[in-house]
């Protein structure tokens, strides 16, 4: 059975209709219902998985702040202790995730019946194997289902919606089981390749004519690119962008080509959503699923308005592999709460960047580091549909994608020395290189800024 069966989507139906009453709660009864979800969470971690009990052993009744963070690297060195299902063992995992490779499988379709299985990408060095049992995957989708509510789009958007999705097709990704899984007859689904040709995108969304467009948006930014030339002719209620920074550049242009700029997600495979844009366009944290705890590089707390070098997030509906203080490099800042939407649930102002995207420089005998948004500041307006840095060992790569003929490219080297230069990486040789498209990974994505990998 693969799609949206009889039985997850009631499981959806009711947690969207009980989640509902969450998004006026107030502060205290959010805070109320955030500690006696993590007791239970704990809890259950502790009675069934050996890697909890004796990580939590003599915290039994410790404030959540008070935990040791763990890792993915952890959770995938211990993944047998940590599970709570005693018939899941990672070995087993990983070759259900090859053969679905190898045979290219549908990702929607559960793992021996009862367990739906993804891979993270594995961009900070580790690749994570993440696993849902039928009650959780109901709460991942639900999640996500989330979205177009909260960004007011439920009357915009006929039924059955037509939905298409930009992003993986790679079998073991989140994004392809959950396309595959909501392709059904209330959302008639297109799943889109990120690496497919562009002339092969644009015809298919052509002939499909989508009222919902969900994408990367190193996916959805080319596309734009597409129906201003008049290639792509497509008129989506509205668009989504997921599991990349989203540039302003690209947002103007997205909002050119189809009437309203797209409504930002921030999600990951190991957590499900976190938080998304309302109708003020505010984006909220879901603070009924998830405790996210911005911290410095010593894990201690930043206040309201500081952004965090890390972040530590307790996904309160987990129970396979529980997911307490887990450690992610996204550089997140949260601002309080009050919105004219009326959600009180906290305001999540930007994800700055991930610290895997911060490239360290040599100057002289010491590194400088170089934050992303270096780069933000000097390719955004140029005339482009895609650019990349990549670190080599003597210097930068900047692939421009789109370039029109007759660009100045020292201009646009000199642009991205001078904000080098601003960020103390004096004398990084910069070479700039057009190039046809940007090269992705084999789940799809073209990320903005690779460092060399140890």
């Amino acid at each position: 059975m693969s799609g949206l069966d009889a039985e997850l989507l009631a499981r959806l139906l009711a947690l969207r209709a009980a989640w509902r009453l969450h998004e006026h709660w107030s502060p205290a009864r959010i805070a109320a219902h955030q500690t006696e979800a993590f007791e239970r969470l704990r809890a259950y971690a502790v009675g069934r998985s050996a890697f909890y009990r004796q990580r939590y052993a003599g915290l039994e009744r410790a404030p959540l702040s008070a935990l040791p963070p763990v890792t993915k690297a952890e959770l995938m060195e211990h993944f047998d202790e940590a599970v709570t299902a005693p018939s899941l063992r990672l070995a087993d995992v990983e070759a259900h995730l090859r053969e679905l490779v190898e045979n290219d499988g549908d990702p929607s379709v559960p793992w021996r019946g009862r367990w739906w299985v993804a891979a993270s990408a594995g961009t900070t060095g580790r690749r994570g194997v993440f696993v849902w049992d039928h009650r959780e995957w109901a709460s991942v989708i639900a999640s996500y289902t989330r979205i177009p509510s909260w960004a007011g789009l439920p009357g915009l958007i006929r039924r059955p919606a037509r939905v298409a999705i930009v992003t993986s097709r790679w079998p073991t990704h989140q994004s392809a089981v959950l396309s595959a899984t909501f392709n059904s007859m209330l959302f008639p689904t297109l799943r889109l390749d990120a690496g497919d040709p562009p002339e092969r995108t644009v015809g298919r969304l052509n002939a499909f004519r989508p009222d919902l467009l969900i994408g990367y948006p190193s996916a959805l930014w080319p596309l734009a690119a597409e129906q201003l030339s008049g290639r792509l002719k497509i008129a989506p209620r509205a668009v989504l962008s997921a599991s990349e920074v989203l540039g302003s550049r690209a947002a103007r242009e997205m909002a050119a080509a189809w009437g309203s700029e797209p409504f930002d997600v921030y999600g990951t495979t190991e957590t499900a959503g976190i938080a998304s844009m309302c109708s003020a366009r505010r984006q909220h944290v879901y603070e009924d699923l998830v405790i996210v705890e911005p911290v410095d590089a010593d894990y201690r707390p930043v206040p309201r308005g500081v952004t965090g070098d890390r972040i530590l997030v307790t996904v309160l509906f987990s129970r396979t592999l529980p997911l307490i203080r887990y450690e992610m490099s996204d550089e997140v800042r949260l601002d309080g709460r009050g919105c004219p939407c009326g959600r009180s649930f906290e305001l999540l102002t930007k994800v700055e960047g991930r610290a895997e995207e911060v490239l360290h420089l040599p100057v002289g005998e010491a590194t400088v580091p170089v934050h992303p948004n270096v780069f933000h500041a000097a390719l955004e307006d140029a005339p482009v549909t895609g650019w990349q840095v990549v670190q080599r060992p003597d210097g930068l790569d900047v692939l421009l994608a789109g370039l029109p003929l007759g660009t100045d490219l020292r201009a646009l080297r000199d642009r991205v020395m001078l904000g080098l230069a601003g960020a103390g990486a004096v004398g990084t040789p910069v070479n700039i290189i057009p190039v046809h498209e940007i090269q992705r990974t084999a789940l799809g994505k073209a990320p903005l800024v690779k460092a060399i990998r140890e």
